[in-house]
């Protein structure tokens, strides 16, 4: 491996390329957000689909090739630079749009949801990886919680903007247009601008004093006494982003909401999310990651349980914020302590793993979301959901560690 001079981590160090990354991340959030609040009437008004099952297809196709994604990402990182795969992940959304504006049949959008996903899962985790090693130790709550922000702010920002222009036209398909500018801005941004981070990598390995871990795809997934909860809980909350992506709009539209007032409600739950991680980031460098983690799937476990109580919009409307708040406490959360508890040589693979694990969580809400939504009705999908989550939340309480990350690394 060529040795490259050293360079100096910090977010003040690195402004230009830090806040680079944070506009490229808003990119890879909205053209996914232009999917969230019309799907599901895309699929009944177009393509005549009606069954949960059939609709949340889409969402397990994104959800299993962004799994895929991101550990593509953690063994390619071995042999590629960063930035070559921030690139790759750019190149697999430009159809996407297309795709989804020119679809004759449901396959087409299940197609566009595999680009999608392979978008997300390299895109998404490179960026973070890269952000992660331009800062450093110092301030990586606040610079994960102002990615995470500027991703799922786009989300948030999209929804409500696609929801609009489909209402706006009366043609769902209109939505999608967006994509193209979007995706076409994070391939330029990327190859003219981006610069690679594998300098910041070899200086910080250079003074870690973290283990390295025995077996980076079991310490990540189970074995490892902190890494193991964050992996569970980023499988829940995508459970949960899952189901409420897939279900709420039809619970909405049930319920005699407007397409508008969907994609308002819908966009309310990330828009939340993404702006509390600007707080919730920082309060993590400050104060104890578990707490916050724990604390963050409590506030999303009740929240989601009381959409199944309720049918008023204030009431609704209320839940839906605390899911997005409780939600940005655990975000920026997980993948703090990813990097607390890995060696920056096997960073980006624990990442990977971890990210895939999460990301996974879509495809299960999604199949758990259409058989049980089929059987027994959405609201009824949302309470389990929420019973779930508060069981994840309270099992992490009793198995995490608060100890330094060097006193733990290789405890089980």
């Amino acid at each position: 491996m060529t040795i490259l001079p050293a360079a100096r981590a910090g977010m003040k160090e690195n402004a230009g390329q830090f806040w680079l990354l944070m506009l490229i991340t808003a990119f890879i959030g909205a053209i996914v957000g232009l999917e969230r609040s019309v799907i599901p009437k895309y699929a009944e008004t177009v393509f005549g689909l009606n069954g949960h099952t059939a609709i949340l297809s889409f969402i397990v196709a994104f959800g299993l090739a962004k799994s895929i994604a991101n550990v593509l990402m953690g063994q390619l990182s071995v042999r590629f630079t960063r930035k070559q795969l921030l690139l790759l992940g750019w190149l697999f959304a430009i159809p996407v749009p297309w795709l989804l504006f020119y679809a004759n049949s449901w396959w087409w959008v299940i197609v566009a949801n595999l680009l999608l996903g392979l978008n997300q899962g390299l895109a998404w985790t490179t960026s973070i990886v890269m952000t992660i090693d331009l800062v450093g130790k110092n301030n990586r709550g606040l610079a994960m919680g102002i990615n995470e922000f500027s991703g799922y702010l786009a989300v948030g920002l999209a929804s409500f903007l696609a929801g609009y222009i489909a209402s706006a036209t009366g043609e769902v398909i209109y939505a999608f247009l967006p994509g193209v500018i979007f995706s076409l801005a994070g391939v330029v941004l990327t190859l003219f601008l981006v610069r690679d981070t594998t300098a910041h990598v070899q200086a910080e390995a250079a003074d870690s004093t973290v283990s390295l871990l025995p077996s980076v795809w079991k310490d990540t997934t189970w074995r490892h006494v902190n890494l193991g909860p964050v992996t569970l809980n980023g499988f829940v909350t995508k459970i949960n982003d899952g189901v409420l992506w897939g279900l709420l709009p039809l619970v909405l539209g049930a319920k005699g909401y407007s397409l508008v007032e969907i994609g308002f409600l819908a966009g309310v739950y990330p828009a939340v999310w993404g702006i509390g991680q600007l707080f919730t980031g920082k309060i993590g460098d400050m104060y104890s990651r578990k707490q916050l983690l724990c604390l963050g799937m409590l506030l999303q476990g009740i929240a989601i349980a009381t959409l199944f109580f309720t049918s008023s919009y204030t009431i609704m409307l209320a839940a839906l914020a605390t899911v997005g708040a409780g939600t940005a406490m655990v975000y920026p959360t997980f993948l703090s302590l990813v990097a607390d508890n890995t060696h920056p040589s096997q960073r980006s693979q624990s990442l990977g793993i971890f990210r895939f694990w999460r990301d996974f969580g879509y495809v299960a809400g999604a199949v758990a979301a259409g058989v049980f939504g089929d059987l027994f009705g959405a609201e009824v999908v949302l309470l389990g959901a929420g019973i779930l989550t508060i069981t994840a939340g309270v099992f992490s309480e009793m198995r995490m560690r608060r100890q330094p990350v060097a006193a733990v690394a290789n405890k089980v």
